[in-house]
């Protein structure tokens, strides 16, 4: 029996399930396996930074959605910057610092080098909304959570008519993204023999008038 989907912003009450789902999503994605080529320290790694991400910095922005079945259960979701606001504050980075100290332990170097490399490839152009994370849990997988959480933002995007952001760190993702309309812009290689992620950049699809 078919399960509808349903999009909603997140709150912060959501935040224990939503690292759960988004470390289930992201634990074989080639960068975190890089980040933590130890399966159990990125186990328990990775609800650590997604929720340090999460908590002190997209959250704020109002871009953070999650989408659910009719269940209530969470199975995916979407961290949106809005224009102007992809980049860290700080503030934000400074109180973000004990959370990513735990999340890595002796792999902060590294994390911190992933992150200053995609930060140094992100495009100049202030006016888009950056998907910085979007995940489906193994449950959730196939069943439509992740064009959800898509169509909740890009239908937006198309209606104010602002372009959208995102880097594929895998290569099979890139197809999936350009039904939505994204192109590939560059690639983006992690220093020291890291992997490649994807630039890809959507202009906003104008209705006819």
């Amino acid at each position: 029996m078919g399960m509808g989907v349903s999009v909603r912003a997140a709150i912060k009450s959501d935040i224990p399930q939503l690292t759960r789902v988004l470390a289930d999503a992201f634990f074989d994605d080639p960068v975190m396996v890089w980040m933590w080529p130890d399966p159990e320290r990125r186990r328990r790694g990775l609800p650590r930074l997604f929720g340090v991400e999460i908590r002190h910095h997209h959250l704020a922005g109002g871009g953070a959605e999650v989408a659910e079945g009719d269940d209530g259960v969470i199975r995916g979701a979407a961290m949106w910057d809005p224009p102007g606001g992809w980049k860290q504050s700080t503030w934000s980075s400074l109180v973000s610092l004990p959370g990513l100290i735990r999340a890595f332990g002796p792999r902060l170097g590294v994390g911190a080098a992933v992150s200053g490399t995609v930060e140094d490839a992100h495009p100049v152009d202030p006016v888009h909304w950056y998907l910085a994370t979007i995940g489906t849990s193994s449950a959730g997988r196939g069943g439509g959570y992740g064009t959800a959480l898509l169509r909740s933002r890009l239908d937006r995007c198309d209606a104010d008519g602002i372009p959208a952001y995102l880097e594929s760190s895998k290569k099979d993702n890139i197809s999936y993204y350009q039904r939505f309309g994204f192109d590939v812009t560059g690639e983006i290689r992690i220093p020291d023999g890291g992997p490649t992620l994807w630039a890809m950049w959507r202009e906003p699809v104008r209705a006819n008038p």
